[in-house]
């Protein structure tokens, strides 16, 4: 392949890449909510964050949403802002924040690809003690009322389940096509309901679901798993956009309907 080519190639991926945002720029620019950055101060580091307030009068559930391995998206904080269209205070952390002296969150990375590649850099431990800060930071907004649940998707999805498992102030974890955590002993220190949200075309993520529901049942912990059939994985993302396929569109319109159902409940 010829240097030209390879920079077509390239510049045909970013672009493609960058229409694939377009439907979610839309989302972000026509809300009337109130959107905003805020640092977290996490140890030594910060945390850049993206804020969106309910058009509410009263305090309301805040949630954490984490992203997927692509990092904090356009169309991760076009989620947020619809999770905050129905009703609560929603914060997603970009998990790539000060990630080295060049990479200060997901929009200076290179690419998607650059971002993935630095995601799975990230000390567990590191993530952990982020999100906690997280949370602890939302739960003292004046338009909280004390709550806070977590939502992840695909690696964010894995991060949800395993925040679970340290994180006691959560009161529900919303796993997204993600993986359970591979430690059994974990399992034990779970004090919320988990609750799996699959894509039927998805076998990689499906083929843990009843490990993980053998695991939650033998520690006497809440583990709820649904999966929907035709869809494939980061269903909640493809079928978002106007031009999905109908089996994601379906799987995301029946998720959020479980979403609002789980929230209502806290």
């Amino acid at each position: 392949m010829t240097k030209y080519a390879i920079f077509l190639l390239a510049l045909l991926t970013l672009c493609s890449g960058l229409l694939a945002q377009d439907f979610a720029l839309k989302q972000l620019e026509q809300s009337p909510r109130h959107q905003e950055w805020v640092k977290v101060k996490s140890g030594n580091r910060t945390i850049r964050a993206f804020v969106v307030y309910p058009q509410k009068a009263v305090a309301t559930t805040a949630v954490v949403v984490i992203h997927e391995n692509r990092g904090l998206t356009a169309w991760v904080r076009s989620f947020a802002d619809q999770l905050a269209g129905a009703g609560y205070l929603v914060i997603a952390p970009d998990l790539l924040s000060d990630f080295d002296s060049l990479h200060s969150h997901t929009s200076t990375f290179e690419n998607e690809d650059a971002a993935r590649n630095a995601i799975y850099q990230l000390n567990p431990d590191n993530v952990a003690a982020d999100l906690n800060a997280v949370q602890a930071f939302i739960a003292k907004d004046p338009a909280c009322n004390g709550k806070t649940a977590v939502i992840g998707f695909c690696w964010g999805g894995a991060q949800s389940f395993r925040m679970a498992t340290y994180n006691k102030e959560v009161k529900a974890a919303m796993v997204f096509y993600g993986g359970a955590p591979e430690d059994s002993l974990v399992y034990g220190q779970i004090t919320t309901p988990v609750y799996g949200f699959y894509g039927g075309n998805d076998q990689r993520i499906n083929a843990g679901i009843p490990k993980a529901a053998q695991r939650m049942k033998a520690a006497g912990k809440v583990y709820e798993a649904v999966t929907y059939p035709g869809a494939g994985h980061a269903y909640m993302r493809l079928g978002d956009d106007p031009a999905g396929a109908e089996e994601n569109k379906a799987a995301r319109a029946e998720s959020w309907v479980r979403i609002k159902e789980i929230l209502a409940k806290l």
